[in-house]
Protein backbone atom coordinates (compact mmCIF):
# COMPACT_ATOMS: atom_id res chain seq x y z
CA UNK A 1 0.00 0.00 0.00
CA UNK A 2 0.92 3.91 -0.72
CA UNK A 3 0.42 6.04 1.48
CA UNK A 4 1.54 9.81 0.83
CA UNK A 5 2.33 12.26 3.37
CA UNK A 6 -0.04 14.53 1.57
CA UNK A 7 -2.81 13.90 -1.38
CA UNK A 8 -4.05 17.40 -2.45
CA UNK A 9 -5.44 15.64 -5.27
CA UNK A 10 -8.01 13.91 -2.99
CA UNK A 11 -9.14 17.23 -1.52
CA UNK A 12 -9.12 18.92 -5.07
CA UNK A 13 -11.26 15.99 -6.19
CA UNK A 14 -14.57 16.92 -3.52
CA UNK A 15 -14.26 20.60 -4.87
CA UNK A 16 -12.74 21.09 -8.20
CA UNK A 17 -16.26 22.19 -9.98
CA UNK A 18 -16.49 24.96 -7.26
CA UNK A 19 -12.37 26.01 -8.08
CA UNK A 20 -12.86 26.28 -11.77
CA UNK A 21 -15.66 27.88 -11.60
CA UNK A 22 -13.87 30.26 -9.64
CA UNK A 23 -11.00 30.57 -11.49
CA UNK A 24 -13.13 31.28 -14.51
CA UNK A 25 -14.63 34.25 -12.56
CA UNK A 26 -11.37 35.99 -12.13
CA UNK A 27 -11.18 35.42 -15.89
CA UNK A 28 -13.72 36.61 -16.91
CA UNK A 29 -13.30 40.07 -14.89
CA UNK A 30 -9.58 40.15 -15.69
CA UNK A 31 -8.97 41.78 -12.18
CA UNK A 32 -6.32 39.67 -11.41
CA UNK A 33 -3.79 41.62 -8.25
CA UNK A 34 -6.02 42.29 -5.42
CA UNK A 35 -9.36 43.61 -6.25
CA UNK A 36 -13.05 42.09 -4.89
CA UNK A 37 -11.57 38.23 -4.20
CA UNK A 38 -8.96 39.55 -1.90
CA UNK A 39 -11.09 41.79 -0.57
CA UNK A 40 -13.93 39.37 -0.05
CA UNK A 41 -11.03 36.76 1.43
CA UNK A 42 -9.70 39.71 4.12
CA UNK A 43 -13.17 40.18 5.48
CA UNK A 44 -13.86 36.41 5.74
CA UNK A 45 -10.26 35.66 7.30
CA UNK A 46 -10.94 38.25 9.77
CA UNK A 47 -14.23 37.55 10.55
CA UNK A 48 -12.87 34.06 11.20
CA UNK A 49 -10.09 34.69 13.71
CA UNK A 50 -12.08 37.58 15.53
CA UNK A 51 -10.05 40.19 14.61
CA UNK A 52 -11.21 43.67 12.73
CA UNK A 53 -8.74 44.18 10.23
CA UNK A 54 -6.68 41.70 7.77
CA UNK A 55 -4.86 42.14 4.74
CA UNK A 56 -3.69 39.72 2.34
CA UNK A 57 -0.06 39.42 1.17
CA UNK A 58 1.98 37.34 -1.40
CA UNK A 59 3.26 34.35 0.72
CA UNK A 60 3.58 34.12 4.70
CA UNK A 61 7.15 34.77 4.36
CA UNK A 62 6.19 38.66 3.15
CA UNK A 63 3.78 38.72 5.68
CA UNK A 64 5.79 38.38 8.64
CA UNK A 65 8.40 40.94 6.66
CA UNK A 66 5.76 43.68 6.33
CA UNK A 67 4.71 42.66 9.65
CA UNK A 68 8.21 43.56 10.95
CA UNK A 69 8.00 46.63 9.09
CA UNK A 70 5.06 48.00 10.48
CA UNK A 71 6.47 47.68 13.91
CA UNK A 72 9.77 49.67 12.44
CA UNK A 73 12.45 46.82 12.87
CA UNK A 74 15.36 47.85 12.07
CA UNK A 75 18.98 47.53 11.93
CA UNK A 76 20.81 47.11 15.56
CA UNK A 77 17.46 45.98 16.86
CA UNK A 78 16.88 42.68 17.98
CA UNK A 79 13.83 40.08 17.72
CA UNK A 80 13.49 37.03 19.69
CA UNK A 81 11.98 34.28 18.33
CA UNK A 82 12.83 29.90 18.35
CA UNK A 83 15.38 28.34 16.50
CA UNK A 84 12.98 24.98 15.55
CA UNK A 85 10.68 26.42 13.22
CA UNK A 86 10.67 27.03 8.86
CA UNK A 87 13.77 29.59 7.98
CA UNK A 88 11.35 32.29 7.49
CA UNK A 89 10.74 33.03 10.94
CA UNK A 90 13.89 34.56 11.64
CA UNK A 91 15.35 35.37 8.24
CA UNK A 92 12.87 38.26 7.85
CA UNK A 93 14.35 39.57 10.51
CA UNK A 94 17.95 39.39 9.64
CA UNK A 95 16.74 41.38 6.45
CA UNK A 96 16.18 44.08 7.81
CA UNK A 97 19.35 44.14 9.17
CA UNK A 98 18.04 42.76 12.71
CA UNK A 99 19.62 40.23 14.86
CA UNK A 100 17.22 37.37 15.71
CA UNK A 101 17.56 36.20 19.21
CA UNK A 102 16.93 32.74 19.76
CA UNK A 103 14.74 31.10 22.59
CA UNK A 104 14.73 27.02 23.10
CA UNK A 105 11.60 24.83 23.18
CA UNK A 106 9.39 23.64 25.51
CA UNK A 107 9.47 19.95 24.83
CA UNK A 108 6.27 19.15 25.24
CA UNK A 109 4.99 21.09 22.24
CA UNK A 110 8.27 22.08 20.08
CA UNK A 111 6.93 25.73 20.80
CA UNK A 112 8.89 28.70 22.13
CA UNK A 113 9.31 28.55 26.72
CA UNK A 114 8.46 31.61 27.70
CA UNK A 115 9.81 31.09 31.04
CA UNK A 116 12.80 31.52 28.74
CA UNK A 117 11.92 34.27 27.37
CA UNK A 118 12.97 37.53 29.81
CA UNK A 119 16.41 36.54 30.41
CA UNK A 120 17.40 36.70 26.34
CA UNK A 121 15.94 40.66 26.60
CA UNK A 122 18.11 43.67 25.93
CA UNK A 123 17.89 47.32 25.60
CA UNK A 124 17.88 46.83 22.28
CA UNK A 125 14.52 44.08 21.65
CA UNK A 126 11.68 45.40 19.93
CA UNK A 127 9.47 42.50 19.68
CA UNK A 128 8.84 38.66 19.90
CA UNK A 129 7.89 36.32 17.20
CA UNK A 130 5.65 33.78 18.50
CA UNK A 131 5.99 30.58 16.25
CA UNK A 132 2.77 28.23 16.82
CA UNK A 133 4.18 24.93 15.58
CA UNK A 134 2.62 21.92 13.77
CA UNK A 135 -1.00 23.07 14.17
CA UNK A 136 -0.84 24.13 17.81
CA UNK A 137 -0.31 27.55 19.48
CA UNK A 138 2.30 28.85 21.97
CA UNK A 139 1.88 29.51 25.50
CA UNK A 140 0.69 33.16 24.96
CA UNK A 141 -0.56 34.39 28.03
CA UNK A 142 3.35 34.38 29.96
CA UNK A 143 4.45 35.29 26.34
CA UNK A 144 2.01 38.49 26.45
CA UNK A 145 2.71 39.00 29.82
CA UNK A 146 6.72 39.29 29.62
CA UNK A 147 6.13 41.67 26.28
CA UNK A 148 3.92 43.95 29.04
CA UNK A 149 6.50 44.50 31.47
CA UNK A 150 8.95 44.87 28.96
CA UNK A 151 7.54 47.19 25.94
CA UNK A 152 7.40 44.63 23.31
CA UNK A 153 5.86 44.28 20.55
CA UNK A 154 4.42 40.50 19.87
CA UNK A 155 3.53 38.84 16.15
CA UNK A 156 2.22 35.42 16.03
CA UNK A 157 3.74 33.14 13.64
CA UNK A 158 0.59 31.36 12.67
CA UNK A 159 1.72 30.13 9.29
CA UNK A 160 0.70 26.18 10.44
CA UNK A 161 -2.03 27.14 12.38
CA UNK A 162 -5.17 28.92 10.87
CA UNK A 163 -8.20 27.77 13.44
CA UNK A 164 -5.82 27.02 15.99
CA UNK A 165 -7.32 28.18 20.10
CA UNK A 166 -5.52 29.16 22.60
CA UNK A 167 -8.01 29.23 25.86
CA UNK A 168 -10.84 30.08 23.44
CA UNK A 169 -8.84 32.85 21.45
CA UNK A 170 -8.21 31.94 17.75
CA UNK A 171 -4.04 31.64 16.18
CA UNK A 172 -3.45 35.29 15.07
CA UNK A 173 -5.69 37.35 17.33
CA UNK A 174 -3.69 37.80 20.32
CA UNK A 175 -0.92 39.24 19.76
CA UNK A 176 -0.08 42.74 18.40
CA UNK A 177 -0.38 41.01 14.48
CA UNK A 178 -0.79 37.53 13.24
CA UNK A 179 0.49 35.95 10.22
CA UNK A 180 -0.85 32.92 8.17
CA UNK A 181 0.50 31.13 5.02
CA UNK A 182 -1.76 29.47 2.55
CA UNK A 183 1.15 27.12 1.16
CA UNK A 184 -0.69 24.67 -0.83
CA UNK A 185 0.61 22.33 1.98
CA UNK A 186 -1.63 23.70 4.70
CA UNK A 187 -5.17 23.45 6.59
CA UNK A 188 -6.01 25.75 4.09
CA UNK A 189 -3.46 26.03 1.08
CA UNK A 190 -4.09 28.09 -2.38
CA UNK A 191 -3.16 26.92 -5.57
CA UNK A 192 0.36 28.62 -4.69
CA UNK A 193 1.68 31.19 -2.32
CA UNK A 194 -0.21 33.29 -0.55
CA UNK A 195 -0.64 34.99 3.09
CA UNK A 196 -2.42 37.09 5.19
CA UNK A 197 -1.99 39.50 8.21
CA UNK A 198 -4.32 40.13 10.78
CA UNK A 199 -4.23 42.76 13.64
CA UNK A 200 -6.51 44.40 16.39
CA UNK A 201 -5.63 48.07 16.03
CA UNK A 202 -6.34 50.39 12.93
CA UNK A 203 -2.83 52.21 13.04
CA UNK A 204 -1.22 48.46 12.38
CA UNK A 205 -3.85 47.90 9.70
CA UNK A 206 -3.16 51.35 7.93
CA UNK A 207 0.52 50.79 7.57
CA UNK A 208 0.43 47.09 6.50
CA UNK A 209 -2.08 47.80 3.69
CA UNK A 210 -0.25 50.86 2.63
CA UNK A 211 3.62 48.82 2.68
CA UNK A 212 1.76 45.98 1.02
CA UNK A 213 1.99 48.07 -1.89
CA UNK A 214 5.36 49.93 -1.96
CA UNK A 215 4.42 52.43 0.57
CA UNK A 216 1.92 53.94 -2.12
CA UNK A 217 -0.99 56.07 -0.84
CA UNK A 218 -2.48 57.78 -3.09
CA UNK A 219 -1.83 56.63 -6.41
CA UNK A 220 2.30 57.15 -7.20
CA UNK A 221 2.97 58.91 -4.13
CA UNK A 222 5.32 57.07 -1.19
CA UNK A 223 5.22 58.16 2.18
CA UNK A 224 7.56 54.86 2.79
CA UNK A 225 9.58 52.28 1.19
CA UNK A 226 7.14 49.54 1.30
CA UNK A 227 7.54 46.48 -0.94
CA UNK A 228 4.87 44.44 -3.79
CA UNK A 229 3.47 42.41 -1.29
CA UNK A 230 0.24 41.60 -2.98
CA UNK A 231 -1.93 38.70 -3.14
CA UNK A 232 -3.04 37.31 -6.52
CA UNK A 233 -6.94 36.89 -6.82
CA UNK A 234 -6.19 33.77 -8.36
CA UNK A 235 -5.23 32.43 -5.29
CA UNK A 236 -7.43 34.45 -3.16
CA UNK A 237 -10.73 32.57 -4.97
CA UNK A 238 -9.36 29.59 -4.71
CA UNK A 239 -8.53 30.37 -0.70
CA UNK A 240 -12.79 31.85 -0.97
CA UNK A 241 -13.75 28.54 -2.08
CA UNK A 242 -11.98 25.86 0.78
CA UNK A 243 -12.25 28.76 3.87
CA UNK A 244 -15.86 27.15 4.24
CA UNK A 245 -14.56 24.02 4.49
CA UNK A 246 -11.39 24.18 6.58
CA UNK A 247 -13.33 23.43 10.00
CA UNK A 248 -14.46 20.08 8.30
CA UNK A 249 -10.64 19.27 7.37
CA UNK A 250 -9.39 20.26 10.66
CA UNK A 251 -11.71 18.37 12.56
CA UNK A 252 -10.81 14.82 10.41
CA UNK A 253 -7.11 15.83 10.63
CA UNK A 254 -8.12 15.60 14.84
CA UNK A 255 -10.17 12.48 14.29
CA UNK A 256 -6.83 10.65 12.69
CA UNK A 257 -4.27 12.18 15.34
CA UNK A 258 -6.83 10.51 18.05
CA UNK A 259 -6.94 7.20 16.24
CA UNK A 260 -2.89 7.23 15.92
CA UNK A 261 -2.70 8.43 19.36
CA UNK A 262 -4.95 5.45 20.37
CA UNK A 263 -3.64 3.13 17.77
CA UNK A 264 -0.10 3.61 19.31
CA UNK A 265 -1.23 3.05 22.66
CA UNK A 266 -2.75 -0.09 22.31
CA UNK A 267 1.17 -1.38 19.91
CA UNK A 268 3.20 -0.60 23.32
CA UNK A 269 5.46 1.16 21.50
CA UNK A 270 5.20 4.51 24.00
CA UNK A 271 5.18 2.67 27.17
CA UNK A 272 8.30 1.01 25.75
CA UNK A 273 9.39 4.42 25.11
CA UNK A 274 9.92 4.06 20.79
CA UNK A 275 7.58 6.51 20.38
CA UNK A 276 6.10 10.05 22.08
CA UNK A 277 2.90 11.36 20.37
CA UNK A 278 2.03 14.97 19.84
CA UNK A 279 0.72 16.45 23.13
CA UNK A 280 -2.19 19.02 22.93
CA UNK A 281 -1.62 21.48 26.25
CA UNK A 282 -2.97 24.60 27.60
CA UNK A 283 -5.94 22.85 28.92
CA UNK A 284 -9.21 25.14 29.99
CA UNK A 285 -11.75 22.86 31.96
CA UNK A 286 -10.46 20.00 31.63
CA UNK A 287 -10.56 20.77 27.54
CA UNK A 288 -7.40 20.30 25.61
CA UNK A 289 -6.05 22.96 23.69
CA UNK A 290 -7.77 23.22 20.01
CA UNK A 291 -4.87 21.57 18.28
CA UNK A 292 -5.06 21.47 14.14
CA UNK A 293 -2.48 18.68 13.22
CA UNK A 294 -1.19 20.89 10.21
CA UNK A 295 1.85 18.21 10.92
CA UNK A 296 1.29 15.04 12.97
CA UNK A 297 4.86 14.91 14.69
CA UNK A 298 6.22 12.38 17.04
CA UNK A 299 9.54 11.82 18.72
CA UNK A 300 11.18 8.09 17.59
CA UNK A 301 13.65 6.15 18.62
CA UNK A 302 16.17 5.53 15.74
CA UNK A 303 14.63 7.91 13.95
CA UNK A 304 16.54 8.09 10.82
CA UNK A 305 16.47 4.56 10.34
CA UNK A 306 12.48 3.97 11.17
CA UNK A 307 12.22 7.08 8.95
CA UNK A 308 14.29 4.84 5.61
CA UNK A 309 12.06 1.61 6.73
CA UNK A 310 8.70 4.04 6.23
CA UNK A 311 10.05 5.07 2.89
CA UNK A 312 10.99 1.23 1.93
CA UNK A 313 7.45 0.61 2.66
CA UNK A 314 5.84 3.53 0.29
CA UNK A 315 5.09 5.51 3.48
CA UNK A 316 5.03 9.29 3.37
CA UNK A 317 6.97 11.15 6.52
CA UNK A 318 8.99 14.38 6.91
CA UNK A 319 11.74 15.70 9.48
CA UNK A 320 10.39 19.00 10.11
CA UNK A 321 13.10 20.21 10.80
CA UNK A 322 16.39 18.55 10.52
CA UNK A 323 18.94 21.23 11.46
CA UNK A 324 17.93 24.41 13.90
CA UNK A 325 18.13 27.92 12.42
CA UNK A 326 21.02 28.65 14.70
CA UNK A 327 23.38 25.89 13.64
CA UNK A 328 22.36 26.93 9.65
CA UNK A 329 25.01 28.22 7.67
CA UNK A 330 23.52 31.59 7.17
CA UNK A 331 23.62 32.45 10.41
CA UNK A 332 26.78 31.69 11.88
CA UNK A 333 27.66 35.37 12.48
CA UNK A 334 25.50 35.04 15.02
CA UNK A 335 27.84 33.21 17.25
CA UNK A 336 25.61 30.17 18.34
CA UNK A 337 26.77 26.73 18.85
CA UNK A 338 25.73 23.25 19.29
CA UNK A 339 24.54 22.89 22.51
CA UNK A 340 23.05 26.75 22.99
CA UNK A 341 19.77 25.08 22.48
CA UNK A 342 19.64 21.80 23.40
CA UNK A 343 15.93 21.14 23.59
CA UNK A 344 15.78 22.15 19.75
CA UNK A 345 19.15 19.91 19.19
CA UNK A 346 17.16 17.39 20.52
CA UNK A 347 13.53 17.93 18.71
CA UNK A 348 16.02 17.96 15.40
CA UNK A 349 17.37 14.55 15.98
CA UNK A 350 13.88 13.02 16.65
CA UNK A 351 11.00 14.24 15.37
CA UNK A 352 9.13 12.38 12.63
CA UNK A 353 6.19 13.81 10.96
CA UNK A 354 3.33 11.14 10.16
CA UNK A 355 0.08 11.54 7.07
CA UNK A 356 -2.61 13.41 8.42
CA UNK A 357 -4.61 14.84 5.87
CA UNK A 358 -8.23 14.21 6.23
CA UNK A 359 -8.62 12.26 3.26
CA UNK A 360 -6.74 9.34 4.81
CA UNK A 361 -8.41 6.04 4.67
CA UNK A 362 -8.66 3.84 7.69
CA UNK A 363 -6.99 1.41 5.71
CA UNK A 364 -4.10 3.60 5.29
CA UNK A 365 -3.82 4.95 9.07
CA UNK A 366 -3.58 1.35 10.33
CA UNK A 367 -1.10 0.95 7.66
CA UNK A 368 0.87 3.37 8.98
CA UNK A 369 1.01 1.85 12.67
CA UNK A 370 1.44 -1.43 11.27
CA UNK A 371 4.78 -0.38 9.37
CA UNK A 372 6.17 1.56 12.35
CA UNK A 373 5.51 -1.27 14.98
CA UNK A 374 7.13 -3.99 12.39
CA UNK A 375 10.28 -1.94 12.49
CA UNK A 376 10.14 -1.63 16.35
CA UNK A 377 8.72 -4.95 16.60
CA UNK A 378 11.52 -7.19 17.05
CA UNK A 379 13.19 -4.91 19.78
CA UNK A 380 13.16 -5.87 23.45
Amino acid sequence: MKVPLLDLQAQHATIKDEIRAAIESVFESQIFILGPEVEKLEKAIASYTGTPYAVGVSSGTDALLVALLALDIGPGEEVITTPFTFFSSASVISRLGARPVFVDIDPSTFNIDPALIDKAVTPRTKAIIAVHLFGQCADMDPILAIAKKRGLKVIEDAAQTIGAEYRGRKAGSIGDLGIFSFFPSKNLGGAGDGGMVVMNDKTLFERVRVLRVHGMEPKYYHRELGGNFRLDALQAAVLNIKLPYLNGWSRRRQINAELYDRLFQETGLIEKEYLETPQAVYRTGGDKNYHIYNQYTLRAKDRDKLQAHLRSKSVGNEIYYPVPLHLQECFKSLGYRTGDFPVSEQAAAQVLSLPIYPELTSKQKNFVVETITMFYGARP
